[in-house]
């Protein structure tokens, strides 16, 4: 078991390297952004001028290789001038998403309160799902968003065969140790066990997995065990 020492000295490494890492991503302010690090838990705290710049703080953060999650309490302040109201966010949404190619418009309900941009409706794969928040996401006067779409495949997977292949599929990726993760199939939902040694490569591990065909939920129980160096 590590001595209290040992984890706050391992914790101030964390903070520095994660300063390092929001100091090095261009589109966030380093400066409006506190960093505090309690056993690998990364907290955010502050205001940004966007949600963009929130959701771009917090994959930077995920980034830094002993991270084991991220809490981000970072607040959305709009600068005067970029403050939007409701129906012309709901619009620029209506827009953003018609554009983006992977999400079938027709399928989802869009509502928009105090710049607060909630999406529900279904769609077929994950990928989607994603993709519409992120679209939502990088757009002026977006306070936040909660994603409430579901996925709801149009094919049934069978579970065994699944299985196999969801591993095989890891095996080929570089970026993941699949040695290290277990997968169950039941029914539409993949169960994931193991352990990882950083939350890009846990992030990684469910990427592949919800690009498997009949898939409607993952449950990441993956651990995080950052290599001590």
């Amino acid at each position: 078991m590590a001595s209290i020492s040992t984890i706050n000295r391992t914790d101030q490494d964390i903070r520095s390297a994660v300063l390092d890492e929001l100091d090095w991503e261009p589109r966030v302010r380093p400066h409006e952004i506190g960093v505090a690090v309690t056993e690998g838990v990364v907290t955010l705290t502050g205001h940004v001028d966007s949600y963009a710049k929130k959701w771009a703080a917090e994959r930077a953060a995920h980034r830094v290789t002993q991270v084991r999650a991220v809490a981000n309490d970072l607040a959305v302040r709009l600068v005067t001038g970029a403050e939007r109201t409701d129906p012309e966010i709901a619009a620029a949404v209506q827009h953003a998403l018609q554009w983006q190619a992977f999400v079938p418009v027709d399928a989802l309900d869009v509502t928009v309160s105090q710049g607060w941009v909630t999406l529900h409706g279904e769609v077929e794969w994950e990928y989607q799902r994603r993709a519409a928040e992120q679209a939502v996401g990088q757009l002026h006067g977006v306070r936040g968003v909660s994603n409430g779409m579901s996925v709801r495949p149009s094919v049934r997977p069978d579970g065994a065969l699944l299985a196999r292949r969801i591993v095989d599929a890891l095996a080929r990726n570089r970026a993941t140790d699949a040695e290290q993760v277990t997968v169950r199939v039941h029914g539409d939902t993949v169960l994931l066990g193991g352990l990882v040694h950083s939350m890009p490569e846990r992030a990684e591990v469910e990427r592949v997995v919800w690009s498997a065909p009949g898939i409607r939920e993952v449950q990441n129980h993956i651990a995080v065990a950052p290599v001590l160096r």
